[in-house]
């Protein structure tokens, strides 16, 4: 085929009808999957489908440090809780680290360690106090390495199948992972031995898969969204099951789930969630009551939720639609719309400030929207 015919038979995305973004970084060029904002800096890094990780600034969207080194894509890129060090992870199976290079600034980073295990990486989760480092493979385990030795830390088995999310609770005292297979499985970081595993059945119906979780502030709820669109919330201290929400399109996918801190009249004791799924819809729920306060709009698959932590009832989503949407939890309202993509998008970001949202787009960009009013 020539090179003209394999142009017309490729699919032209589409020119965006507006461009709200203040900055651009399109040094990928191809599919982005994944990026995150420093804690404390105006820096972001990204990961792509090049097999390249990229440092890059939020102001002028220029490279910093190129992280190189996969050998295919990458598809996880976090900053440790102090922002000293940024792991990649890629579907090679290679975690890698980067650290500060001084103290006199950030524009100098220095490769550190590469780490073993994985069979190819699903996520990364830094500690959210201390440079510990967790991963989850899609060969069904679990690993947890300390930095900057590098040294393995725990390696948890126990899983059925790839471990498509997982996180810490936020005091860090637990870590709680999902798989595809159904399974729920909470553990102590000290011990191989899980302290609680949720398997299918019918009070906790995720046959096809669990696609997303999150864990409340005070580290005593989970809330489990699947494959199928089913929603269970789980008791982390008696390890049950005290009930479902359903709100999402039987059938669709939950892909992410987030806490919102919403305080006042109506609020009950156990806090308010927002759950996105492939059906379009972010619905924020009561998680005391079950009950559902309002639904948010795409007109594609929710990818990504993302409150803002320096004003907890906002929350900005992001869809295959090719928008951000940055709302109002407490009434649904819509805050702002952010567009200039011009394919779904992948991953976003919020800095802990709420100035800036950073967004991954599969068409091989990143963009970088103002918050502020």
């Amino acid at each position: 085929m020539d090179e003209d015919a394999e142009r017309e038979g490729e699919e032209e995305e589409p020119e965006p009808t507006e461009n709200t973004s203040v900055v651009s970084f399109a040094q990928h060029g191809k599919s982005v999957f994944c990026v995150s904002i420093h804690p404390t800096q105006p820096l972001a890094v990204s990961g792509g489908e090049d097999d390249l990780g990229y440092i890059w600034s939020l102001l002028t969207g220029e490279v910093v440090t190129k992280l190189s080194g996969h050998e295919d894509s990458v598809v996880a890129a976090e900053w440790s809780a102090d922002g000293e060090m940024v792991a990649t992870g890629g579907m090679d199976g290679r975690v890698r680290i980067w650290r500060r290079v001084g103290k006199d600034g950030w524009g100098m980073w220095e490769f550190l360690t590469e780490l073993q295990g994985p069979d190819e990486v699903m996520w990364l989760k830094w500690h959210p106090r201390g440079p510990v480092l967790l991963a989850g493979s899609n060969d069904s385990t679990v690993w947890l390495w300390q930095l900057p030795s590098g040294n393995t830390m725990q390696v948890f088995a126990g899983h059925e199948g790839p471990v498509h999310t997982g996180a810490f609770t936020p005091d860090g005292k637990r870590i709680v992972t999902a798989d595809s297979a159904g399974t729920l499985i909470v553990w102590d970081p000290r011990s191989p031995t899980p302290q609680f595993k949720l398997s299918p059945s019918s009070h906790f119906p995720f046959e096809s898969g669990i696609t997303s979780l999150a864990v409340n502030p005070a580290c005593t709820l989970a809330v489990v969204g699947g494959a199928e669109g089913a929603v269970r919330i789980v008791n982390l201290g008696k390890g049950e099951v005290l009930g479902g929400v359903e709100g999402h399109r039987e059938g669709e996918s939950v892909e992410a789930v987030e806490f919102v801190e919403l305080v006042g009249a109506g609020v009950s004791a156990g806090g308010v969630v927002v759950t996105g799924a492939t059906d379009g819809k972010a619905c924020v729920w009561d998680v005391g009551t079950m009950r559902l306060r309002v639904t948010l709009e795409h007109d594609d698959a929710v990818t990504s939720l993302h409150s803002h932590p320096s004003a907890p009832h906002l929350l900005t989503s992001a869809s295959a639609d090719r928008t951000l949407k940055t709302w109002d939890t407490r009434t649904g309202q819509l805050v702002k719309e952010h567009r200039g993509h011009r394919g779904p998008i992948n991953a976003a970001s919020v800095s802990a400030d709420g100035k800036w949202a950073a967004s991954a787009g599969d068409e091989g960009v990143c963009l970088v929207w103002n918050l502020t009013p």
